[in-house]
């Protein structure tokens, strides 16, 4: 069940906090595309950090790549990119604007108009149909004004009103008959004004661009979709330059485009976004076991990173669901507030891709095994997360709402960003308790020293400390350091932290220390 006001207040945090903002917001924004702020970018930049960290540093069978956005266009012929990569798209006759048709359903009982509509629960029993032609001389006409039951009253209503009445029916049953005139054939009508749709044409996902000084058809190149691709182009140079062994893996993270026919559901799905992947090439025989294993992997690195509400799930894939390269996938999948979605997948690529560009490219891509003396095409096991769906999902796991004690010891309540401290923006805020005594200079220096040992660090001496430390609280500061009276007389300050708000008193040459045990 999508919980509309969780994510209204989590985008409007993140908009008063700087973790995200609309791209191109002073020109009217722009659809699918997203900025992320001075919070948002370290929360970010902390994801991929901690990723890179475990799966590639601390890994002795792992390696990186960063390849170019723009590839030969070659590579998505062999890929199946460009004949294949596409989704079916219905277009609005009256407002123009486009739909993915195998998500229609999901977004008509979305729209505005349609959970305005007289009833709340479905299906509905129409004791008073009567409700619904109010519905439609008001906020249907302003929501929904190319629905038929809308824009020509008088043909739809008598036949419905006498279907309706004294019938239970199911939500999208009843919105086929509020767009149709005639009495047997039903179609969904548009999301967004209950217009007309047009039937359903394959659209092309990928951006295409241009290279060179002429535009014609032998400077067409496109815009990477996914990283993948990049990784097997360089398979064969990353084997001969690394003198790696199987099996091993090839990571890589950064930006790919999909040109979204409807970009929606704010940073998870978008135009432009960051991922994190590896293709991990293995023997044949190895590679139902090295699935098991990344995908396990995978799913425990979320949960040791504060995803470990029951919003988290594993599923692994039906046999009709797999994709026509994969012997088996799975998807690591988060509640968000919007409705249960993929955060990662996981899966067995066989040797398909391996296989083709060989086979488009004309080079050998094949492993020549020193034991067994073999040549073959290795299988490829493949996690592939996104990066901003991880931090989507962090900030969404994160936002908390409790109460705290103001400066009076009443309590009040507050608004908190509970990160995993290894992704929290920032580690430490250190405050003055007023601006006089000697106080400012003291927490400068406790300031300076924390920054100075690579510890993220903010400081701030503006407005009642009680204000100071909410405002650490939704930017997901773990701990903060007071410089008080105390201080100036025995060297020690109050830590406090954001979880369990527990003060302790410490010296104030100890704050780097402590704060380095409390976030590793």
């Amino acid at each position: 069940m999508a919980d509309t006001s969780l994510m209204e207040k989590l985008t409007s945090l993140c908009k008063r906090r700087g973790f995200i903002f609309q791209s191109s917001e002073i020109y009217g924004g722009i659809n699918g595309f997203w900025d992320y702020g001075p919070l948002g970018v370290e929360l970010k930049r902390n994801v991929k950090d901690a990723w890179w960290e475990d799966n590639v540093h601390r890994r002795t069978d792992m390696v990186g790549l960063d390849c170019s956005l723009i590839m030969n266009p070659r590579v998505w012929e062999a890929s199946g990119h460009l004949g294949g990569f596409s989704d079916p798209m219905c277009t609005c006759r009256q407002c123009k604007k486009h739909f993915r048709a195998d998500q229609l359903e999901e977004q008509i009982a979305e729209s505005e108009w349609v959970q305005s509509l007289p009833w709340r629960e479905w299906p509905a029993p129409v004791e008073r149909p009567e409700e619904l032609q109010r519905w439609s001389r008001k906020k249907g006409k302003r929501l929904a004004p190319n629905l038929a039951l809308v824009a020509r009253t008088d043909a739809v209503w008598p036949g419905l009103e006498d279907r309706l009445r004294g019938a239970t029916v199911e939500r999208l049953d009843l919105i086929r008959m509020l767009a149709s005139d005639a009495k047997d054939t039903y179609e969904l009508p548009c999301p967004s004004c209950g217009g007309d749709l047009t039937s359903p044409r394959q659209f092309n996902l990928m951006f295409k661009t241009f290279v060179g000084a002429m535009e014609d058809s032998s400077s067409v190149a496109y815009l990477r979709p996914e990283t993948a691709q990049g990784i097997f182009a360089n398979y064969k140079n990353v084997l001969d330059t690394s003198r790696i062994k199987l099996p091993f893996g090839i990571a890589q993270i950064g930006k790919s485009f999909r040109n979204e026919i409807n970009p929606r559901n704010y940073t998870f799905r978008s135009r432009e976004f960051e991922q994190m992947e590896i293709e991990f090439f293995c023997r044949p025989g190895e590679a139902e076991e090295w699935f098991t294993y990344w995908r396990d992997a995978r799913f425990k690195w979320y949960v040791d990173h504060g995803l470990q509400s029951k919003a988290l799930h594993l599923r692994d894939h039906e046999g009709d669901e797999l994709a026509h390269y994969a012997k088996a996938c799975a998807d690591i999948e988060y509640d968000f507030p919007f409705g249960t979605s993929e955060l990662e997948g996981i899966a067995n690529r066989t040797d398909y891709d391996l296989r083709r560009h060989q086979e488009f490219s004309g080079k050998d891509l094949t492993y020549f095994d020193d034991e067994s003396k073999e040549r073959f095409l290795p299988w490829v096991i493949e996690p592939s997360g996104g990066v901003d769906r991880a931090t989507l999902a962090f900030l969404c796991e994160a936002y908390t709402e409790d109460e705290a004690p103001d400066e009076k010891g009443n309590p009040k309540p507050r608004t908190l960003m509970r990160f995993h401290p290894r992704l929290a923006p920032v580690k430490l805020a250190v405050f003055p308790l007023v601006k006089k005594d000697g106080m400012p200079e003291f927490a400068r220096r406790i300031f300076d020293e924390a920054v100075g040992a690579g510890i993220p660090a903010f400081y701030d001496e503006k407005g009642a400390v009680g204000r100071r430390y909410r405002r650490q609280d939704e930017a997901g500061t773990p701990l903060c350091v007071t410089v008080d009276g105390q201080t100036i007389q025995d060297g020690t300050v109050t830590i406090r932290d954001r979880d369990t708000l527990k003060q302790d008193r410490i010296a104030a040459d100890a704050v780097a220390t402590y704060v380095r045990e409390r976030i590793s």
